[in-house]
Protein backbone atom coordinates (compact mmCIF):
# COMPACT_ATOMS: atom_id res chain seq x y z
CA UNK A 1 0.00 0.00 0.00
CA UNK A 2 1.51 3.54 -1.27
CA UNK A 3 0.90 6.66 2.00
CA UNK A 4 0.06 9.81 0.62
CA UNK A 5 3.21 10.83 1.33
CA UNK A 6 4.87 8.60 -1.02
CA UNK A 7 2.66 9.89 -4.05
CA UNK A 8 3.01 13.47 -2.55
CA UNK A 9 7.05 13.22 -3.07
CA UNK A 10 6.42 11.43 -6.71
CA UNK A 11 4.29 14.22 -7.47
CA UNK A 12 6.68 17.14 -6.56
CA UNK A 13 9.29 16.12 -8.87
CA UNK A 14 6.56 16.14 -11.81
CA UNK A 15 5.36 19.68 -10.29
CA UNK A 16 8.65 21.33 -10.33
CA UNK A 17 9.71 19.90 -13.05
CA UNK A 18 6.56 21.89 -14.91
CA UNK A 19 7.19 24.90 -13.26
CA UNK A 20 10.61 24.90 -14.60
CA UNK A 21 10.04 24.53 -17.91
CA UNK A 22 7.02 26.89 -17.97
CA UNK A 23 9.92 29.44 -16.02
CA UNK A 24 11.61 28.81 -18.98
CA UNK A 25 8.58 29.66 -21.67
CA UNK A 26 7.64 32.96 -19.28
CA UNK A 27 11.37 33.79 -19.75
CA UNK A 28 11.34 33.34 -23.09
CA UNK A 29 8.50 35.18 -23.69
CA UNK A 30 9.64 37.99 -21.75
CA UNK A 31 12.96 38.61 -23.79
CA UNK A 32 10.86 38.66 -27.11
CA UNK A 33 8.42 41.31 -25.39
CA UNK A 34 11.45 43.08 -24.49
CA UNK A 35 12.92 43.13 -28.27
CA UNK A 36 9.27 43.51 -29.86
CA UNK A 37 8.43 46.86 -27.60
CA UNK A 38 12.04 48.03 -28.35
CA UNK A 39 10.99 48.29 -32.26
CA UNK A 40 7.71 48.97 -31.35
CA UNK A 41 5.86 46.39 -32.82
CA UNK A 42 2.97 46.12 -30.17
CA UNK A 43 1.13 42.90 -31.95
CA UNK A 44 4.09 40.99 -31.25
CA UNK A 45 3.84 42.22 -27.81
CA UNK A 46 0.93 41.79 -26.96
CA UNK A 47 1.47 37.81 -28.54
CA UNK A 48 4.50 37.53 -26.39
CA UNK A 49 2.57 38.56 -22.98
CA UNK A 50 0.12 35.92 -23.90
CA UNK A 51 3.01 33.31 -24.25
CA UNK A 52 4.14 34.65 -20.87
CA UNK A 53 0.75 34.40 -19.21
CA UNK A 54 1.06 30.63 -20.54
CA UNK A 55 4.58 30.24 -18.86
CA UNK A 56 3.89 31.30 -15.76
CA UNK A 57 0.62 29.33 -15.25
CA UNK A 58 2.81 26.57 -15.69
CA UNK A 59 5.50 27.61 -13.47
CA UNK A 60 2.69 27.57 -10.74
CA UNK A 61 2.81 23.84 -10.47
CA UNK A 62 5.88 23.90 -8.60
CA UNK A 63 4.12 26.00 -5.93
CA UNK A 64 2.47 22.48 -5.02
CA UNK A 65 5.87 21.50 -4.11
CA UNK A 66 6.49 24.52 -2.03
CA UNK A 67 9.06 25.73 -4.29
CA UNK A 68 8.05 29.61 -4.93
CA UNK A 69 11.04 30.24 -7.14
CA UNK A 70 10.18 29.48 -10.85
CA UNK A 71 6.79 31.67 -10.41
CA UNK A 72 9.02 34.69 -8.86
CA UNK A 73 11.48 34.20 -12.02
CA UNK A 74 8.48 34.67 -14.37
CA UNK A 75 6.79 37.45 -12.54
CA UNK A 76 10.56 39.40 -12.39
CA UNK A 77 11.32 38.19 -15.75
CA UNK A 78 8.44 40.56 -17.35
CA UNK A 79 8.44 43.79 -14.86
CA UNK A 80 12.25 43.19 -15.62
CA UNK A 81 11.68 43.38 -19.80
CA UNK A 82 8.37 45.47 -19.97
CA UNK A 83 10.50 48.38 -17.82
CA UNK A 84 14.05 47.88 -19.79
CA UNK A 85 12.12 47.72 -23.10
CA UNK A 86 9.85 50.97 -22.37
CA UNK A 87 13.17 53.27 -21.17
CA UNK A 88 15.34 51.99 -24.35
CA UNK A 89 12.31 52.65 -26.38
CA UNK A 90 12.21 55.84 -24.98
CA UNK A 91 15.68 56.81 -25.72
CA UNK A 92 15.80 55.77 -29.15
CA UNK A 93 12.60 57.64 -30.11
CA UNK A 94 13.95 60.45 -28.36
CA UNK A 95 17.33 60.68 -29.88
CA UNK A 96 15.63 59.79 -33.97
CA UNK A 97 12.78 62.73 -32.90
CA UNK A 98 15.36 65.49 -32.93
CA UNK A 99 16.79 65.47 -36.40
CA UNK A 100 13.05 65.33 -37.86
CA UNK A 101 12.27 68.35 -36.33
CA UNK A 102 15.42 69.91 -37.76
CA UNK A 103 14.03 69.05 -41.06
CA UNK A 104 10.86 70.40 -40.87
CA UNK A 105 11.83 73.05 -39.50
CA UNK A 106 13.88 73.61 -43.09
CA UNK A 107 10.87 72.62 -45.52
CA UNK A 108 9.05 75.41 -43.18
CA UNK A 109 11.22 78.05 -44.64
CA UNK A 110 11.39 76.67 -48.42
CA UNK A 111 8.59 78.95 -50.50
CA UNK A 112 5.45 76.91 -51.58
CA UNK A 113 4.35 76.75 -54.96
CA UNK A 114 1.72 78.97 -56.22
CA UNK A 115 -1.28 77.75 -56.15
CA UNK A 116 -3.40 76.68 -59.53
CA UNK A 117 -6.91 78.53 -59.56
CA UNK A 118 -9.89 76.44 -59.32
CA UNK A 119 -12.26 76.47 -61.81
CA UNK A 120 -16.24 75.02 -60.46
CA UNK A 121 -18.27 73.85 -63.05
CA UNK A 122 -21.79 73.72 -63.06
CA UNK A 123 -23.63 70.28 -61.94
CA UNK A 124 -23.71 67.50 -64.05
CA UNK A 125 -26.74 66.75 -65.76
CA UNK A 126 -27.30 62.39 -65.78
CA UNK A 127 -26.89 60.68 -69.24
CA UNK A 128 -30.31 59.46 -68.57
CA UNK A 129 -33.88 60.26 -66.63
CA UNK A 130 -36.34 58.46 -65.65
CA UNK A 131 -39.85 59.84 -66.83
CA UNK A 132 -41.61 60.98 -64.12
CA UNK A 133 -44.69 58.77 -65.21
CA UNK A 134 -43.11 56.17 -64.64
CA UNK A 135 -43.33 56.81 -60.54
CA UNK A 136 -46.85 57.68 -60.94
CA UNK A 137 -49.56 55.42 -59.26
CA UNK A 138 -51.95 54.57 -62.38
Amino acid sequence: MVTSSAVFNELAGVFVGIGIGGAVIAVLCALIALFALIRGSEGIVGGAVAGWIVGTLLSAAAVFAHNWLPVLVSGIALVAALTVGGVVRGILSGRLARPAAAVRTVEATVPAKPAKPVVVDSPRQPAFEVPRAAFESR
